[in-house]
């Protein structure tokens, strides 16, 4: 078993791997851990820290003690103990990094929540718990179906079967609790294994499932993000940011965990904005209200009552303002702040592109039509006034589509570019219906008498 991302094979020392030594972690980009402590040297008498970091399905992870004295590097399947029979999961740190990860969750060493670490996993091993990992879809497709039927109001999200197929937990979410004993009887006559309900929140659940964010990257909480710290609206509202829940939302319904990223820099920028809700400076020409905000590029935007245009007005200036305020000091009329015009390279290069364009020929682009393309029907147009040009083809054309007579009787436009000659017109005003021809008339009349052929009608 290799790593997803980089190809390397398992069992290499970090050294070999080609990202950080994370190989054997079914890719290297969910929630591996970068052994930072890898390349300092230890003491010629140190003892290696005995408890390691195991990593299983869903990016559940828990700490075993090395009893044996095993040589294990990243991404190494090895057999730890359960609570029946055995797992198989992949070692995700080791060594000095997994005391302060102890400590981070404040879990003790001599805890008897550690158990054992047995051997590392042979082939054997690794088959079988490749045949678990493919039953999981069906048995997981199964247990749905036997919820519905027994119309539990719960979503199972994800099941994970153990090593030695003994033992199957499912996943799942519900918003109040739920009664399993008629379901678990069912799960155990159906799939012979010992059943484990486990309820998790609904960012666990989109942890364990993934997926791709609004940004385009796939989730923080199923790569990088370990803990999930509480996100509230005034998060938002420190970033100007509109109150709204559908873009505020991520995949698990719940506010999203990367508003809280940049909060702190927001709110060290605004330690230096005015306090009160509702800003109002007093100067010679009235009372202006600040009605907008640019915290990173500290700019403010006021307004007086009786003007609807905005001024823009850099923080600095709006805080002098205030304090002549404060000393009964009516401050000066606002004028706004004087824009960059905005010079660049882009905006240069399409003006001179654009002179250039102005000079050139506009034919210059068109495709030259090969033999096998069709003509130009430009000539059906009105009076067929065709431009010329140097295509031999459109001047056998043009020969071959004189200009129609025009018909006295008839005013509108002939759209048929065939010569006269070719087939009788179709048109129901054609001059030949008042000539000698004394044939059947298709035209139906009351009285049976001559036709007019101006009106169409019975004289």
């Amino acid at each position: 078993m290799g790593c997803g991302s980089c190809g390397t094979t398992t069992g290499k020392a970090p050294g070999g791997c080609k990202s950080n030594g994370t190989c054997g972690t079914s890719g290297c980009n969910k929630l591996n851990v970068y052994d930072w402590l890898s390349d300092v040297a230890l003491p010629d008498d140190y003892q290696p820290f005995n408890i390691i970091e195991i990593r299983f399905k869903g990016s559940r992870k828990e700490f075993f003690k090395n009893t044996s004295n095993l040589e294990l590097y990243s991404g190494d399947p090895v057999i730890v103990d359960s609570d029946t029979g055995y797992d198989l999961g992949h070692v995700s740190v080791s060594g000095e990094l997994v005391r302060l990860q102890l400590k981070k969750r404040g879990i003790a060493e001599n805890s008897d929540q550690i158990r054992n670490i047995q051997r590392k996993a042979v082939d054997k091993d690794v088959e079988k718990y490749q045949e678990a990992k493919f039953r999981e879809a069906k048995v997981l497709e199964r247990a749905r179906t036997l919820a519905l039927e027994l119309r539990l109001e719960m979503k199972l999200s994800d099941i994970e079967i153990q090593g030695d197929n003994r033992k199957v937990i499912f996943f799942y979410t519900a918003e109040n609790r739920v009664d399993f004993r008629e379901l678990i009887r069912k799960y155990a006559d159906e799939f012979k294994l010992r059943i484990e309900m486990r309820q998790i929140g609904y960012r666990q659940e989109a942890a364990r499932l993934g997926g791709i964010g609004s940004c385009g990257r796939e989730l923080c909480c199923s790569t990088w993000l370990t803990d999930f710290k509480m996100v509230n609206t005034s998060a938002a509202r420190y970033q100007n940011l509109s109150i709204n829940m559908l873009k505020l939302s991520g995949q698990c319904g719940k506010l999203k965990c990367c508003l809280n990223y940049e909060l702190d820099t927001y709110m060290d920028a605004l330690e230096e904005f005015p306090k009160a809700k509702t800003v109002k400076l007093d100067t010679v020409s009235g009372t202006a209200i600040m009605l907008k905000t640019d915290i990173l590029k500290r700019l403010t935007w006021f307004a007086y009552d009786d003007r609807p245009n905005w001024i823009c007005l850099p923080l600095e200036t709006v805080n002098q303002y205030l304090k002549m305020n404060e000393k009964g000091e009516k401050a000066p009329e606002l004028i706004p702040m004087p824009v960059e015009e905005k010079t660049n390279a882009l905006a240069s290069t399409s003006i001179s592109a654009t002179i250039d364009l102005a000079g050139d020929d506009i034919t210059r682009m068109d495709n030259k039509r090969g033999k096998n393309n069709r003509p130009n029907n430009s000539f059906k147009s009105k009076g067929n006034n065709r431009p010329s040009g140097n295509n031999s083809q459109n001047n056998r054309l043009e020969a071959k589509a004189p200009e129609r007579p025009s018909n006295s009787n008839n005013n509108r436009p002939n759209n048929n570019p065939r010569p006269n000659g070719d087939r009788p017109s179709n048109n129901r005003n054609n001059n030949n219906r008042n000539s000698g021809n004394k044939g059947p008339s298709n035209n139906k009349t009351n009285s049976g008498g001559p036709i007019d052929p101006n009106k169409n009608k019975p004289v």
